[in-house]
């Protein structure tokens, strides 16, 4: 492990040396940024530009781990000194939070918050508010994938470090010793491999991480590419769907998602007490063959490897369901980076600074196993045989917060982490106190009642 972290930053600082100037550029009109006096995103030549400039920066985020000595893979404390090799006098103080979602909304409530932060839910029309522009969509999309995730009238707000994508984590010696021979692609298949795994090993088949209450609402995720094959589903179909939880009956669409979960926990296939799940204890439970798998996002892949002294047990598959014989699966940002309106300049355009090598020439995309957000860089240690990536398109003009209005009407957040309700999923199925078919009717009534509220015109 030790050696390939060594490796990534050898590659990305042999970069910065062949470029390395003592001077910097002379700022002057930005062709992207709301500040004219900053050199836009664009135009920085990292390694040469500003090496002599002076400031202080924080950045908020949600890797704790990355704050870990013991972590297995490269750490905040890594990062910065390779940054500062280039950069000495850029001091940046990164600050981490097991419950970021929650309390990154509270930072940006309180006024003072740090100069760059993972942008929470918020809704888009709000970035401007606690955001500065990175500049025009058609100008750093030449330079960042993904950079339409945190835009608002073609202005981009936030840069992601790391992409990722949908699918199941899980240990393949597990699926071994229970005769499992070929990846489950159908929500029957991954039901039957939990049974199996359930019978003929130790292991817990599937891991809900009910308690941690975030990781619940990652199921949330799957509902559009991975279950539609559809990029248009999830910001532009879904708002004029009506009833999407419907059983579409061709084990298809939201319901066949979140089915797979109820029908796990409802089957004795999920841990004994979900409300004593363990997220941090749960990876080296995985990494050590205790639990089979887990519903979670591409990024926790290096997590669990590091996790232990199994890493090459932990494989990563498609989520188990199939159109047209086909498996697709979500390629989009990790969380995006703003940088603090507020700040001063030097603040912000050490920010930029900051914020553009790590996205650009740190290898943390590749160092966690995510996709690459430079679109000068193909390399990834991440690959689905026969699954196709495909990403969201945008919102609609006019409706960028449309789906947020309809889930503060209904309270069920689809597609933005809706925690409470998945836990809810779990616990009804635990009980047996309402049938899948119940649950699936009464998130239906919230979403025409919400739909009629706010006169959204169904055409799906």
């Amino acid at each position: 492990m030790k050696g390939r972290k060594v490796m990534a930053f050898a590659l990305a600082s042999s970069m910065l040396v062949t470029m390395a100037g003592c001077g910097s550029k002379a700022t002057g009109a930005s062709k992207g940024n709301e500040d004219g006096d900053l050199t836009a995103y664009e135009d920085i030549e990292l390694g040469k530009d500003f090496t002599d400039l002076k400031a202080s920066i924080s950045m908020f985020n949600n890797r704790t781990d990355l704050s870990s000595d013991d972590y297995g893979g490269v750490t905040w404390k890594e990062y910065l000194a390779e940054f500062n090799k280039v950069y000495p006098n850029i001091d940046v103080k990164i600050t981490t939070d097991t419950n970021y979602k929650e309390d990154a909304l509270t930072h940006l409530q309180s006024g003072d918050y740090e100069t760059i932060m993972g942008i929470p839910a918020i809704d888009s029309v709000d970035y401007s508010t606690y955001f500065m522009s990175y500049g025009d969509y058609d100008t750093i999309s030449k330079h960042v994938n993904y950079a339409d995730e945190r835009m608002y009238q073609k202005q981009v707000y936030g840069i992601p470090f790391t992409a990722t994508t949908e699918g199941v984590v899980y240990n393949k010696k597990v699926f071994a010793d229970a005769g499992i021979t070929e990846t489950p692609k159908t929500p029957e298949e991954f039901i039957s491999a939990l049974k199996k795994i359930k019978e003929k090993t130790d292991a817990i088949p599937l891991y809900t991480n009910y308690a941690a209450g975030w990781t619940m609402g990652v199921w949330d995720m799957y509902t559009g590419v991975s279950a539609t094959g559809d990029e248009a589903y999830a910001k532009q179909k879904l708002i004029h769907t009506k009833e999407p939880f419907k059983d579409y009956g061709d084990n298809t669409h939201p319901y066949s998602v979140y089915k797979i979960l109820y029908d796990a926990v409802a089957g004795g296939l999920t841990e004994e007490d979900y409300s004593t799940t363990d997220w941090e204890g749960c990876k080296g439970m995985m990494n050590n063959g205790k639990i089979a798998c887990m519903v979670l996002g591409s990024w926790a892949v290096p997590q669990i490897k590091a996790a232990g002294p199994n890493a090459d047990d932990i494989g990563y598959m498609a989520f188990p369901i199939t159109i047209e014989g086909k498996q697709y699966a979500k390629a989009g940002a990790d969380y995006c980076f703003g940088i603090n309106t507020n700040a001063s300049k030097d603040e912000k355009q050490a920010a930029l600074i900051f914020v553009k090598w790590m996205a650009e020439e740190a290898g943390y995309s590749y160092n966690e196993d995510g996709l690459p957000v430079s679109t000068k860089n193909t390399k990834t240690k991440l690959s689905f045989d026969g699954v196709s990536f495909i990403d969201d398109l945008p919102p609609l003009d006019g409706e960028e917060d449309l789906l947020n209005e309809l889930n503060a009407e209904t309270e069920l957040n689809v597609n933005n982490g809706g925690d409470q309700k998945i836990q809810e999923l779990v616990e009804h199925a635990a009980n047996k106190d309402m049938t899948f078919d119940e649950i699936m009717d009464s998130w239906n009534k919230l979403w025409t009642d919400a739909q009629d509220s706010l006169g959204v015109e169904t055409l799906y």
